[in-house]
């Protein structure tokens, strides 16, 4: 048995689903381009630190890896954490976490469109179950909603999440055939907070004295449990169970989050919502299940 990594895993997804009640803490009180900075020179910081424990030695990229890993640093951490905060400030944490949970889905698809991979029956019949799922808790429970397109920024800058980080996984497959993953975090996460700086420098906010404790509270949390702690652990389970069995936690990311932001910042999910999240965990875990050999292929692009 291995409880320790599930654990662990259990402790990760917690983390995650923490994020989303920090980040919607900070939303109104500290810029998002300012609180995103923070969060990833905290995470550079503890994450340097955890390579050389972890990995046993910190892995210089080639000269060719560094446009992947501007990439890599542009979407997972520049343009995420901008849709990230500012999202976070217009809708609730519980409901900005189950469009989240479409992340998985969104891999996917990218990966058939972009990489030419396949889509059997069955996990066709995830994305259409996940989409389902996906127009209850984007609309906030009014699907027509969706047909007017007159959803608000909220829900655009969430699915700006989305986008941003299918592409930081699909070009992350790359670089860690030559860095290990949490390197490939490290370096990222680096080249992004240079890169938040300047929107953090024009918000005119950066000194962070003039913050609350509690501000200064949910920043570090963010940096150290969201970011570099989590990925440590999560990357460490990869290694002793498998990627499969561990990508299985990851659907109790909302679980927490939802749970959370009712504890703590006293937020209500309408029953549509919560079923349509339902239906998006339950997508993505069809969409995601282990091929089979003997599965018919339903979809193919042709490489040519």
């Amino acid at each position: 048995m291995n409880i320790p990594t599930y654990f662990s895993l259990i402790l990760t997804t917690f983390f995650w689903g923490g994020t989303f009640i920090a980040g919607r803490a900070l939303a109104g009180s500290v810029p998002p381009a300012t609180a995103a900075f923070y969060r990833f020179a905290i995470a550079s910081v503890a994450l340097l630190a955890l390579c050389r424990i972890i990995d046993g030695r910190l892995s210089f990229p080639p000269p060719s890896l560094w446009f992947s890993l501007l990439l890599l640093g542009f979407t997972g951490v520049f343009s995420y954490n901008i849709c990230f905060f500012n999202g976070l400030h217009y809708i609730e944490a519980g409901r900005a976490s189950l469009i989240i949970s479409l992340n998985p889905l969104a891999i996917t698809l990218f990966a058939s469109l972009f990489f030419h991979e396949t889509l059997t029956l069955r996990q066709l019949s995830g994305v259409i179950c996940s989409l389902v799922g996906a127009i209850f808790v984007i609309s906030n429970g009014h699907p027509a909603v969706i047909l007017t397109g007159s959803f608000g920024r909220g829900e655009l800058a969430i699915l700006g999440c989305v986008i941003s980080w299918a592409t930081y996984s699909l070009v992350g497959r790359s670089v860690v055939k030559t860095l290990t993953p949490l390197s490939a975090v490290l370096y990222s996460s680096i080249l992004g907070c240079l890169m938040l700086l300047f929107p953090a420098l024009q918000e005119g906010h950066l000194l962070l004295a003039k913050y609350s404790f509690m501000d200064v509270v949910n920043i570090a949390y963010l940096g150290l449990c969201g970011t570099a702690i989590g990925f440590s652990l999560y990357y460490q389970a990869i290694r002793k169970i498998g990627a499969t069995r561990s990508s299985v936690f990851i659907n109790l990311v909302p679980v927490f989050a939802i749970l959370l932001s009712w504890v703590m910042l006293g937020e209500a999910i309408k029953p549509s919502v919560l079923s349509g999240g339902l239906l998006v965990l339950a997508g993505v875990s069809l969409t995601n299940m282990p091929k089979k050999n003997k599965k018919k292929i339903l979809f193919k692009r042709n490489a040519t």
